[in-house]
């Protein structure tokens, strides 16, 4: 195992580097200090072929200006906050509102959009790198200093860990998730439609015509959210069901997890025998599986479309601050803000 790193770019006169983990499998994860974005993730396929299972771009030129968050950490909060505004301790707290009338992923100038500290891991049983950001108090609306570290670990049994962690000296909101697009056909040759997506949910939460949770929990029996046994993206773009019509012809819903269940998610696709097995101590993960993807743009050298890319955000319920019944998302000064989502690549080589 090794860990590499060079540098990407600039951006404002400061230089953007990329930090590569390499395992003895043939995996490899490529990041950025650039909004702790997961640029590029290779792996093998059933056949061998190493090719890359996720959407990124080779310039920080394009992740400037086409990125609908690839690969990135958004924060403080990820998702919508309706309004763009929430009150705290009886003081009401406004924020910028990049999506219409609600605040998106921490704002234009979020986590995402900011050069991070970094500080490569080299271990006997591991390689990653730990990323360290300060948000100022004031900054994009929030309150508090907030001390914030993400840390990414490979190893050689083709596992990537992703943890979080946050403090801060004043009472606010933190809700962090990695915005990882993944398409397991192999360099983007076929869309997302075909993968099969198994997970461990019996409830979903209903959205508003915002896309913000009604504060209605819906349960997923006889619908195209019931992923319990495993089926294709391809039925919930295909569904007449409301909850898939709103949101673009698919998905963009949160999904409320079994607790500590093993392998509480698993994403595969049949033509490549690529899978990957998710687990993580978050109340739900956010399925989107690309219906808005702008298609005026390439992505190494490949045109963008609707469905290339599907994301499994593994979070804390969204625009929770509005919702007493949902698990505050409230950070308080010595309280430490943890959460881990963690991943297991497999290539069943028997196809």
């Amino acid at each position: 195992m090794k860990v590499n790193f060079e540098k990407f770019g600039e951006l404002n006169n400061q230089a953007v580097h990329a930090y590569t983990l390499l395992n003895d499998e043939g995996l490899k994860i490529t990041c950025l200090d650039y909004g702790c974005v997961i640029s590029n993730i290779e792996m093998p396929g059933s056949e061998g072929k190493i090719e890359s299972v996720v959407l990124g771009f080779d310039s920080i030129e394009e992740y400037q200006k086409y990125s609908p968050y690839f690969g990135a950490v958004v924060g403080r909060v990820a998702g919508r906050i309706g309004g763009a505004a929430f009150e705290l301790n009886n003081e009401t707290y406004r924020l910028e509102k990049n999506e219409g009338n609600n605040h998106l992923h921490g704002g234009s100038e979020g986590f995402s959009h900011k050069i991070w500290n970094a500080k490569t891991i080299d271990a006997s049983d591991h390689v990653g790198v730990e990323f360290t950001y300060v948000s100022k108090d004031g900054e994009e609306g929030y309150p508090g200093n907030l001390e914030v570290k993400v840390t990414y670990t490979l190893t050689n049994k083709n596992e990537f860990h992703i943890s979080y962690e946050g403090t801060t000296d004043q009472d606010t909101l933190i809700n962090l998730t990695n915005h990882t697009y993944f398409n397991l056909s192999g360099n983007l040759k076929e869309t997302v439609l075909d993968h099969v997506l198994k997970l461990k949910s019996n409830e979903f939460l209903e959205l508003n015509d915002d896309l913000l949770p009604t504060g209605e929990v819906l349960n997923v029996t006889n619908t195209p959210f019931d992923f319990r046994e495993g089926h294709s993206l391809k039925e919930g773009v295909e569904s007449t069901h409301s909850q898939n019509i709103l949101v673009g012809k698919g998905y963009d819903h949160p999904f409320l997890l079994e607790a500590e269940a093993e392998n509480q998610m698993s994403l595969w696709d049949p033509a490549s025998g690529r899978k990957i097995e998710v687990k993580t101590d978050q109340p739900s993960v956010v399925l989107y599986t690309g219906n808005h993807l702008d298609e005026e743009f390439e992505i190494r050298g490949v045109q963008s479309e609707k469905y290339l890319g599907v994301c499994l955000e593994t979070q804390g319920l969204p625009d929770a601050i509005h919702h007493k019944h949902f698990p505050s998302c409230v950070l308080k000064p010595g309280e430490k803000y943890e959460a881990y989502t963690h991943y297991t690549f497999i290539t069943d080589r028997s196809l």
